[in-house]
């Protein structure tokens, strides 16, 4: 009998799976706590607050449970004045340092790095901000195959094709979703993650 209640106590701590909605998209972020998400480095960095994730330090990375292969991705993302961080696409878990594998996305309007809001880093740049500081705007990403979509307030900014035959670890493919602390002077705000799994199309 004790082990029977053992068990159903574990059981209703565990926290529920995620809900798909109808149209296939899958929270990713309950409000609450990171549940579902793990921090590589300087935990201190990490903090919710009033339904947002909310992300102020040193480097450090929090990456997403779900390993997707082709996705549709969004959130809601606030900077403040002089603030970088970014969202890294079809990356892996590592203990430190920026991710190796996939590709980041940018995030940062005023910081002192000229590439801007929706740029995919080190690959395609943008330099003229399609956003301000302040403001919530809506970020979206879809990997299919070997290209991605960026669209920003649900204006697609590109699309980028990953040539054929790129060996680095720096390339589209299995992965996760993870978000980045990029210095103590960056203050960003993520709201309403979610993702749907496009593999089946």
């Amino acid at each position: 009998m004790k082990s029977l209640a053992l068990c159903l106590a574990l059981c209703a701590a565990a926290p529920e799976p995620q809900a798909e909605n109808a149209d296939g998209w899958v929270s990713m972020f309950d409000g609450k706590t990171l549940d579902g998400w793990k921090i590589n480095e300087r935990p201190d960095a990490w903090k919710v607050e009033d339904g947002a994730i909310v992300v102020n330090g040193n480097v450090s990375h929090l990456f997403h449970e779900k390993e997707l292969t082709d996705f549709a991705f969004e959130c809601e993302v606030k900077t403040t004045p002089g603030s970088n961080s970014g969202i890294f696409i079809c990356t892996k878990y590592q203990d430190s340092g920026w991710p190796a594998q996939g590709y980041e996305v940018q995030v940062n309007v005023s910081h002192g790095d000229p590439v801007k809001s929706g740029s995919l880093y080190n690959t395609v740049k943008i330099f003229d901000p399609p956003v301000k500081d302040n403001e919530w705007y809506k970020q979206s990403v879809v990997k299919k195959g070997n290209k991605v979509t960026v669209s920003i307030n649900d204006k697609v900014l590109y699309e980028f094709d990953e040539p054929p035959g790129v060996s680095i670890p720096r390339k589209l493919g299995k992965g996760v979703i993870a978000l980045q602390a990029h210095d103590p002077g960056s203050k960003v705000y993520f709201r309403n993650l979610k993702y749907k799994d496009l593999s089946g199309e």
